[in-house]
């Protein structure tokens, strides 16, 4: 890729895909920002010089129009950063078919389908995509069926293209983070807080949710977006179908020692 790339962020409003869009437009890239929402792309837009347009990446004339925005624009398509998502609770047996398919259509049909209009562009430019994943694709928790089935999905398919086409130069990476202080958090940060009556309201919850995290607190979406530009960037030119995990170590944590709370202290003497 060029010094100066072209880069579609999807989900890119709030949240890491607007982090990852104001660090890729502070780098002197062209950044295409997507979403559902206008408000909030328009206002990123004005922010930073990026380009926005209104898309459903579910939706495959959205995905045509969202890539023919972009090479309209600026006449090439280096990177693509797949961050929309949504994500609805239950277990197997509790969520709902319509949630089921809801979640599967925006973390992971929506991806395919714009890494299928893409890929001709991502091609020429020997491009590189990232997948923004989740903690949830590697470990699962209690009521998450739909949420973590749809993302290690989403890790795999990252995976395949870069299994069929590194040789062509293209690279394809996955960041999987934790607990990330974004609008969605937020939402069930709050959720959280009334239902278990935290005086201390989000602040509370997030400490709760990050108590095991050895960083002991959640992430900022700055400290993706630093993730997900290394990868687009020709300083990660051999890395292709890694998984980054940018988690404050609660995935390096067995959860098996979490009751001794240990303290390791350097041995001494001979």
């Amino acid at each position: 890729m060029s010094d100066q790339r072209v880069v579609i962020v999807t989900g890119g409003g709030t949240g890491i895909g607007a982090a990852t869009a104001r660090l890729l437009r502070a780098e002197g890239h062209r950044v295409v920002v997507s979403g559902r929402r206008a408000e909030p792309l328009e206002s990123l837009a004005r922010e930073t010089g990026a380009l926005a347009h209104v898309a459903d990446t579910a939706d495959p004339e959205g995905v045509r129009s969202l890539v023919a925005a972009a090479v309209s624009a600026y006449g090439r398509l280096d990177g693509l950063v797949l961050n929309a998502g949504v994500g609805r609770g239950g277990s197997v047996g509790e969520v709902t078919l319509e949630d089921w398919e809801l979640v599967m259509r925006t973390n992971l049909t929506g991806p395919f389908l714009l890494l299928r209009e893409a890929l001709p562009h991502l091609l020429a430019a020997r491009g590189a995509v990232v997948a923004v994943a989740s903690v949830s694709a590697l470990r699962n928790g209690v009521g998450n069926a739909a949420y973590a089935t749809s993302k290690a999905a989403l890790l795999q398919l990252c995976r395949s293209l870069a299994v069929d086409y590194g040789r062509l130069g293209l690279r394809a990476n996955t960041v999987c983070p934790s607990w990330v202080r974004t609008d969605m958090a937020d939402r069930r940060m709050a959720r959280f807080a009334e239902e278990e009556g935290l005086a201390g309201g989000l602040d509370e919850a997030y400490g709760e949710v990050t108590r095991l995290t050895p960083a002991g607190r959640p992430g900022e979406p700055a400290e993706v977006a630093a993730a997900v530009g290394w990868l687009l960037s020709p300083a990660a030119g051999y890395v292709n179908g890694a998984v980054l995990t940018v988690d404050g170590g609660v995935t390096a944590l067995d959860p098996g020692t979490a009751a001794f709370d240990l303290r390791m202290e350097p041995r001494t003497g001979a």
